[in-house]
């Protein structure tokens, strides 16, 4: 059997000091050195053969989180790990304890074709693996054809159109090597549901970002416009799984969705969710009240839906663990999960042509505050979401 453990990371506005990456921020040396310290504790932490990073502002600031994360994790193995010369040496809590550098870890970063200069600078993304990559790492957000969603009114007339040319960040899409099978892994930001505001050409700003003069509708607009442009990159991104899953492919997906599970955007991610049985329902094509599918129909749609299904890794520990309380992002008192790992059926534990499945899955939250509490420490600095981890293991994982 081959074990590995899969994370995902949103570090928050990772970039060297003294670069201001959206107007009027930017971090002095010092901060960067606390954040980049933080980082590399938490990696060092979480130990994660691959891990799936957001947020990334700068390649070079990136690397040198990992090469400090070595750094404190070589003296940890130095302190901890006893040479092979005591007796003791062998113990299976030894090789729990043993840190394994990324020095021959690759690296892929995408970074984003909006960042601009000081000030306007937008984040890509980026993936770290000890077992590389087999072939080369794949970017979208440059779309070649705009997606264009058409859509009909209540009477069945021309109801207009949505439209978008790029994704407002990365997807970085990466086929590893793990063990004899190769997982192709997918790491996306999907748009945030802080409002877009268009502005009149040559305005300052646009006018719903005055909140002095504030105007809830267009507000409310601007919320409208991000859903929809974080639904339509999750459709985006969904075609690019279908093209893996219909290969045959092992697939995973992490990354910040800015939605829950049960959102929209995640859901168009994962797939439908089956009706336990179709029999009962009547036919598409019914001509009586009677026609309803089959036994052996059902089967068909019950395969054709399961085969590109993704499996949220959290929910499959909540089931198995019965536990309740998983959250990676904390604001206004809400505690959800917008970061998530999504795996397809050859992970599932239930499927019987499964390559392996997930043993244990870990949330790394304890840093996180609730932004509305007025003395929510380092919140600048820290990540403002907790990490996840999937451990995985291929083979027969019933021996």
């Amino acid at each position: 059997m081959t074990r590995f453990n899969i994370a995902s990371f949103n570090v928050k506005n990772l970039i060297e000091a003294d670069q201001e990456y959206y107007r009027f921020e930017s971090y002095t040396p010092e901060e960067y050195a606390w954040k980049r310290a933080w980082l590399a504790d938490q990696l060092l932490t979480m130990n994660a053969d691959i891990v799936c990073f957001q947020e990334i502002f700068s390649e070079a600031a990136l690397r040198d989180v990992v090469i400090e994360t070595d750094t404190l994790g070589l003296a940890a193995n130095e302190a901890n790990i006893p040479d092979r010369s005591k007796g003791y040496a062998r113990k299976a809590i030894f090789r729990k304890l043993a840190y394994e550098p990324y020095t021959e870890a690759a690296l892929a970063f995408a970074p984003n074709l909006f960042n601009g200069g000081a000030g306007d600078r937008r984040p890509g993304v980026a993936i770290l693996s000890r077992f590389g990559f087999k072939g080369a790492p794949e970017i979208i957000q440059d779309l070649s054809e705009p997606l264009k969603i058409p859509f009909s009114d209540l009477d069945g007339g021309d109801g207009g159109q949505y439209s978008i040319k790029r994704l407002s960040r990365p997807v970085l899409k990466v086929r590893i090597p793990v063990g004899d099978q190769v997982v192709t892994v997918f790491n996306c930001h999907l748009k945030s549901k802080l409002g877009e505001f268009p502005k009149a050409e040559g305005a300052a700003f646009p006018p719903a970002a005055d909140l002095i003069n504030y105007d809830p509708a267009a507000r409310a607009m601007g919320s409208l416009r991000a859903g929809l442009r974080r639904m339509a990159e999750a459709w985006v991104l969904r075609g690019a799984i279908l093209e893996e899953l219909q290969a045959g492919h092992p697939v995973m997906v992490l990354g910040d969705f800015n939605d829950s599970e049960h959102a929209v955007s995640s859901e168009i991610i994962t797939g439908e969710a089956p009706f336990r049985n179709y029999a009962w329902m009547r036919r598409h094509d019914a001509e009586t009240s009677r026609d309803r599918y089959s036994d052996d129909e059902n089967e068909t749609i019950q395969e054709k839906i399961g085969r590109v299904r993704l499996y949220s890794a959290e929910k499959l520990f909540v089931r198995k663990s019965l536990r309740d309380m998983v959250y990676t992002s904390a604001f206004g008192g809400v505690f959800e999960s917008i970061d998530q790992i999504l795996m397809s059926r050859h992970f599932h534990p239930e499927f019987e042509h499964k390559i392996g499945e997930m043993e244990y899955f870990s949330a790394f939250n304890d840093h996180l505050t609730d932004g509305s509490h007025p003395e929510a420490p380092y919140n600048k600095l820290a990540s403002d979401h907790g990490q996840i981890m999937a451990h995985m293991v291929l083979g027969d994982s019933d021996g």
